[in-house]
């Protein structure tokens, strides 16, 4: 198996990458936050990997964090979970927002996750609560930010003004566990003080 690979990256789009090493153009698949972590074309990188194998095609996967591979290789283990399924879904959620969700069982986070419909979410909750369980002291203390919350709105304002989803993220939730209590507005003031 590639367990990774480390190259000049020469071309990105949002759905894959080419990473060239050593004269070699590897296409990997990637989801929307990876895309968002890897720099610019041109630069050099390290990049984590999974090869899907079948008997009519190999696919390469490519991660940006060890976490989102390991949450990528626990939902292909879920019946009726595809790697294209499980990229689609770490494109449409973060890892930190879809362990929450299923250790809290949260079906509305799930299903707002692109092709997640009620009997895959809970599928997903059934299969993957055990697997991802023993973290879940850890994320008992993050703050809660679901949809349409004022952390996620100071997320996506943050997004809008060219700052990286899980940079922006991390600050919005450091920021919310020293004062939960803020206005939208007093938040991003904060954030953009740190950032």
């Amino acid at each position: 198996m590639i367990d990774s690979i480390r190259g000049r990256l020469i071309q990105k789009t949002p759905t894959y990458i080419v990473v060239e090493t050593h004269g070699v153009g590897f296409r990997l698949l990637i989801s929307l936050a990876s895309f968002e972590a890897f720099g610019d074309v041109g630069n050099e990188i390290s990049i984590l990997t999974y090869l899907h194998v079948r008997e009519d095609t190999l696919q390469l996967f490519g991660f940006a964090r060890e976490e989102e591979r390991e949450l990528f290789l626990h939902l292909i283990s879920v019946t009726g979970v595809g790697p294209r399924s499980a990229q689609s879904i770490l494109s449409g959620i973060t890892v930190e927002e879809f362990k929450r969700a299923v250790l809290n069982q949260d079906l509305d986070v799930l299903t707002s996750a692109p092709g997640v419909g009620k009997k895959t979410a809970e599928r997903l909750i059934l299969e993957l609560r055990e697997k991802i369980g023993d973290a879940k002291s850890a994320w008992k203390t993050m703050p809660q930010i679901i949809p349409n919350s004022v952390g996620e709105e100071a997320v996506l304002a943050l997004m809008s003004l060219g700052y990286k989803r899980a940079r922006a993220q991390e600050k919005v939730q450091r920021t919310l566990q020293k004062t939960p209590s803020l206005t939208l507005e007093e938040l991003i003031r904060r954030v953009l003080r740190e950032l």
